[in-house]
């Protein structure tokens, strides 16, 4: 990362300075600890590809709800065909705003379009693991094609923008070709692509070298650069939660993709006028504020980011342990 990145880069484990940063380290064991419960439960022994589904069903729904593309889960899963697990009661931050379950099932194309590419990648997510571990640049290219199959020109697909590619206009970036695209619904500036290039290969760096930082802070890390960086111009947002995700996925903290991680995130950005998480740690709108804090720079605003990020994992561990128990009653 270059000196414009939020993650000091001077030291030779750079990613350990971001774990030593105060609050941190005490935060990511105590999501690892969320996660180890989850991982004893014992409905895992013989039906963890259920727990699995559930949960890449409700952090990719979540992750596009994160994006501006909210489509109720009860509506999601009639178009995939699904059935809720028997027994089973699904939380708000799972199924979007109060009152969206009756909604009517002819959600926006746009909306379930997005949702339905962030289903498709994050059902991938597990398999691309050996090649987030070797090349992390590919991965992003497969995962972003993944994605935006059907939603975006065959000319952006799986490709970081340039200079010649970069044009925005009303929030939207907009491809070479003139065709709109999503950019998704948090707001931010977007970086040269000169400096996203940088950047890109800075992290890729850190990445492909040996670390002792836990992997929830490398995760938070790699959640927080790409959404600085936007390296594609278009679902963005949902390229750098997956990616997050794969990074507990790869480096074993949750090697089955158990928790649904970005049912976390959502659930610390309700709307204003929500009460945050059950715990009133945080405040509505965690996830941006969090995220402006990472913007910033500095070790306060990392440290706010990190802390944020493992505070979303330690809620969506017990998110999916409620799956477990709903399937246990079942």
């Amino acid at each position: 990362m270059t000196a414009r990145s939020a993650v000091p880069v001077a030291a030779a484990d750079p990613l350990s300075q971001v774990a030593a940063i105060p609050g941190v380290g005490d935060a990511a064991t105590a999501a690892r600890a969320s996660v180890d419960t989850l991982l004893r439960h014992r409905i895992l022994r013989r039906r963890s590809a259920e727990v699995t589904a559930e949960a890449s069903l409700r952090a990719a729904r979540a992750s596009a709800a994160l994006e501006g593309h909210d489509v109720p889960l009860d509506v999601l899963r009639a178009h995939l065909g699904d059935q809720l697990p028997a027994g089973e009661a699904t939380s708000g931050a799972a199924v979007g705003p109060a009152g969206s379950a009756g909604a009517d099932a002819g959600a926006d194309a746009e909306n379930l379009g997005v949702t339905l590419g962030a289903v498709r990648l994050y059902a991938e997510l597990g398999t691309l693991a050996p090649a987030w571990e070797r090349a992390p640049r590919q991965a992003l290219a497969r995962m972003h094609l993944l994605a935006g199959r059907g939603l975006l020109p065959d000319t952006v697909l799986g490709r970081p923008r340039t200079a010649s590619s970069d044009a925005v206009a009303g929030g939207r970036a907009v491809a070479g070709g003139g065709e709109p695209v999503f950019a998704g619904g948090l707001g931010l500036p977007t970086v040269s692509a000169l400096e996203m290039s940088a950047r890109l290969d800075g992290l890729t760096a850190v990445l492909t070298a040996p670390t002792a930082a836990p992997a929830i802070v490398v995760a938070a890390v790699v959640h927080g650069e790409l959404l600085a960086i936007r390296p594609f111009g278009a679902l963005d947002g949902i390229i750098a939660r997956a990616a997050a995700r794969l990074v507990l996925i790869s480096r074993g903290l949750d090697p089955k993709a158990l928790v649904a991680t970005d049912v976390g995130h959502l659930e610390l950005d309700r709307p204003a006028g929500g009460t945050g998480t059950d715990d009133g740690d945080e405040p509505a709108g965690a996830y941006s504020a969090a995220l402006a804090a990472y913007l910033a720079g500095g070790p306060d605003g990392v440290g706010t980011w990190v802390r944020h990020c493992a505070t979303a994992v330690g809620l969506a561990a017990r998110e999916s342990l409620a799956v477990c128990e709903a399937l246990s009653r079942g």
